[in-house]
């Protein structure tokens, strides 16, 4: 356009900027006066009946904030993460540089101190200045700025369609004298209501300073690394220079170094030109640079992604939100009153224990292991309360987007509801509950169980058809060894953790109590699908996360008590008030006898000849735990003292690689668990927090024992003695083969479990035949001496 046209074009403007600015004068200044004078003219009486009947009610209020999340570190309570939908902290008065306050005034409003809320004169100048060309000039006060942004972080805050959104932010912008005259009145109203320093401070608190940078605090911290309070007089200047050009003047971008300066240099004249600052201020002040010597931009802190620890946790957190009933009646108020912001949230982690686990899985589960999709995951949790001490992975969790092989979005610990997962087989830790239904149903821990490979064509099921569950075809469990293990006490059957001996106590209860029981004591598939139930199940084929793992092994711990999980001790609100965070929920679910002798039986694993020995740190304390591992492709662990139970997941992301036949750092695979558990486990023990903890108390000589019967001597006996005196003590009889004996053949050589063993009601004694091989020969009878006679005497 040429020159004349754009000479044109100003006057043009200004002419409509005038005509607007003295309509708008014109009507401020007459309700203004009213009832001071008469009003004659019909218009203007109008006018000021529209200027009256328009609302002046308008709440500063507080704005969209960060949330902050603590966790414990050496004792102290440390910022971890902060999550935010704006990026904004609401600071204080006197939380404020002196600077930032008077080079808002000069650059936005300088009559700021001298109006009412609406500026008259400035209006008037605005009106002149833009008609004689000299620059086109808005004439809004501060507070009405103020009133603008209040209504787009309504609109921001309440409207859900992009569109209608847009729409809303728009018509608070928009160039219309009904607009201008509904902010005018407000602006007026907020000067009622509110004292110069709170409008000023509101302003500093809500405008936007550069993409999700909204704030005096967050600015400072954003673009310079320092504080509101702390703020130079080039950084205040620089920060109030962004707000009427966000986009084109933040100086996270070097292209907007150039303009940033231009406007702040212009500031800070003003802010000389009205005394607020020194000459030698003023020249300090446009000397310095705004490049990458001042500018100093804070690395990316939103979202659980830049959390400084606890990434997973942090993200389980986030997805619980709709369950925080402090934060509101219902989930969509608490989702609500999150996206607001505001809130410190003092969470149950331990940072200095989660960062024991967080190294441990990344030195023994390396994220970066390429042979296979190497997965680890361990969680921590109190006993006696829930509260999640810790809960690490070896994938560090990045839900940016923007991650690499060694990152993941999902969390391993949990749920698929809560972090995406659908969970790892367990393997046999979940013998537990087949355990405690044994004990539940009187047997005792040093009753005999048939080791022994065997197909089972059905078993007590009362949930399935017929109250058994059928197996076409039969179902033929195989021992770890590969082999029959013979009979055994429940005791070493748990130590060693000997499959055959469970399924064997599992055919003498219900496999829908079993399922029951895992229920009862939290575990369910993470994935939200029901509980198998089948025999394969008492192998650990279902699909819990560590977490409910955990919790499962806690309530052990806990003499039978079982306590949900929780992740938030208290909230602090946007007010400064305290709220109360996750209610502890613990439920008495098996009894404490019970859980009692499940500890007793549980303490063998970790015991010399356990499965999960090397686990232990051997630092004194009292500890229970069982190993698992599922068709070597996932393995697990689970131990606990009486003050913490800690679940741990080590095996195939996705994939097939066979655990058993891999090494990493020099370990096979499927034994990574038990060196990695031993740290974690011993730094628990030692940590002042949690302790060693106490022993975990005796079994009842009941639930030792069980309704048990000892063997009978029946060696030499006939078969059919033998099996009558059997039967009567309530046993059940099988005879078995021939074997060599020093038994005459055809007595009994031999039972299994043998003479003395005890056993369980209806337990299968099996009777061993004597072959008579190993017998001794029967003495030759006695010789006479040939130099004898029979019945010889007398003399000769």
């Amino acid at each position: 356009m040429s020159g004349a046209g754009l000479r044109i074009g100003g006057v043009l403007a200004g002419i409509a900027g005038l005509i607007g600015f003295s309509v708008l004068a014109g009507i401020l200044v007459t309700a203004m006066v009213v009832p001071s004078i008469a009003v004659t003219s019909s218009v203007a009486s109008g006018a000021v009946d529209v200027f009256d009947n328009l609302p002046d009610y308008i709440k500063i209020g507080t704005q969209s904030q960060r949330n902050v999340l603590y966790g414990l570190k050496g004792g102290q309570q440390v910022q971890f993460a902060q999550v935010y939908d704006q990026n904004r902290e609401e600071v204080k008065w006197d939380e404020v540089s002196p600077f930032a306050k008077d080079a808002l005034v000069a650059a936005e409003d300088v009559r700021f101190y001298d109006h009412g809320g609406v500026d008259i004169a400035g209006i008037a100048r605005a009106a002149v200045n833009n008609l004689t060309g000299k620059a086109l000039q808005g004439a809004s006060s501060i507070e009405q700025q103020l009133v603008k942004q209040l209504a787009i972080q309504d609109a921001i805050a309440t409207i859900k369609n992009k569109d209608k959104l847009a729409a809303a932010i728009k018509a608070a912008q928009a160039n219309t004298l009904d607009r201008k005259l509904k902010e005018a009145k407000l602006a007026i109203g907020l000067e009622k209501r509110y004292t110069k320093h709170q409008i000023l401070l509101a302003y500093l608190n809500i405008a936007g300073f550069g993409g999700n940078t909204y704030g005096i605090q967050a600015a400072a911290q954003q673009y310079y690394s320092t504080t509101a309070k702390d703020l130079t007089l080039a950084q205040a200047a620089s920060l109030v220079a962004i707000v009427q050009a966000p986009s084109l003047r933040n100086p996270g971008s070097p292209d907007n170094w150039e303009r940033n300066k231009s406007r702040r240099d212009a500031i800070l004249g003003n802010m000389l030109s009205v005394k607020s600052i020194t000459q030698a201020q003023y020249i300090e002040a446009v000397a310095t640079p705004v490049n990458a010597t001042t500018v100093k931009i804070s690395p990316a802190s939103n979202g659980c992604s830049y959390a400084t620890a606890a990434k997973s946790f942090c993200d389980y957190v986030l997805k619980n939100v709709k369950n925080f009933t402090s934060l509101g009646e219902t989930a969509k108020d608490r989702l609500a009153a999150w996206k607001k912001g505001g809130y410190s949230v003092y969470t149950t982690i331990d940072l200095d224990q989660e960062a024991t686990a967080e190294a441990v899985l990344a030195a023994r589960t390396p994220a970066t292991e390429s042979r296979f999709k190497l997965g680890s995951a361990v969680s921590t949790v109190q006993v006696g309360t829930g509260r999640i001490i810790s809960m690490a992975q070896n994938k560090t969790f990045d839900d940016t987007g923007t991650g690499d092989t060694s990152t993941t979005a999902v969390n391993f610990n949990t749920d698929q509801e809560y972090g995406g997962s659908s969970g790892f087989a367990t393997g046999s830790t979940y013998k537990l509950f087949t355990l405690i239904n044994w004990l539940q149903n009187g047997h005792g821990l040093q009753e005999y169980v048939d080791a022994n490979i065997k197909t089972y064509s059905s078993f007590p099921a009362k949930c399935a058809s017929g109250g058994r569950y059928g197996i076409p075809g039969g179902y033929t469990p195989k021992n770890d060894s590969g082999v029959s293990e013979g009979t055994m006490n429940v005791l070493t059957a748990t130590q060693r953790s000997v499959n055959d001996a469970f399924i064997d106590m599992a055919s003498k209860l219900d496999l829908c109590d079993i399922r029951d029981v895992a229920t009862a004591m939290g575990v369910h598939n993470a994935n939200n699908k029901p509980l198998d139930y089948g025999p394969a199940a008492i192998l650990g084929t279902n699909t819990p996360s560590p977490l409910a793992m955990a919790g499962a092994y806690a309530t052990v711990s806990n003499h039978g008590k079982l306590c949900q999980p929780i992740a938030v001790d208290k909230f602090v609100g946007p007010d400064g008030k305290e709220l109360p965070g996750q209610a502890q929920s613990c439920t008495q679910v098996i009894s404490p006898e019970v859980a009692a002798a499940a500890a007793y039986d549980l303490q063998g694993p970790l015991q010399p000849g356990g499965t999960g020995a090397v686990a232990n740190p051997r630092d004194g304390t009292p500890l229970i735990g069982k190993t698992g591992t599922a068709e070597a492709l996932q393995s697990y662990m689970c131990a606990a003292s009486s003050q913490t139970a800690t679940a741990m997941w080590i095996g195939n992301i996705v994939g097939q690689q066979n655990m058993r036949r891999i090494s990493v750092g020099g370990i096979l695979a499927s034994n990574i668990r038990t060196y990695a558990m031993k740290p974690i486990l011993a730094s628990l023990d030692a940590s002042a927090v949690y302790g060693k903890g106490t022993a975990f108390p005796a079994p009842s000589g009941t639930l030792l024992r069980g309704a048990t019967q000892n063997v009978p001597n029946v060696a030499g006996q006939s078969v059919a003695a033998a099996k009558s005196l059997i039967q009567s003590l309530g046993l059940t009889f099988a005879q078995g083969g021939t074997v060599a004996s020093e038994f005459p053949a055809g007595t009994v050589a031999s039972t299994s479990p043998g003479a003395g063993a005890v056993v369980g009601r209806g337990q299968t004694i099996t009777v061993n035949v004597s072959d008579g091989s190993l017998a001794a020969p029967a003495p030759a009878p006695p010789t006479q001496d040939p130099g004898k006679k029979d019945g010889g005497g007398g003399k000769g």
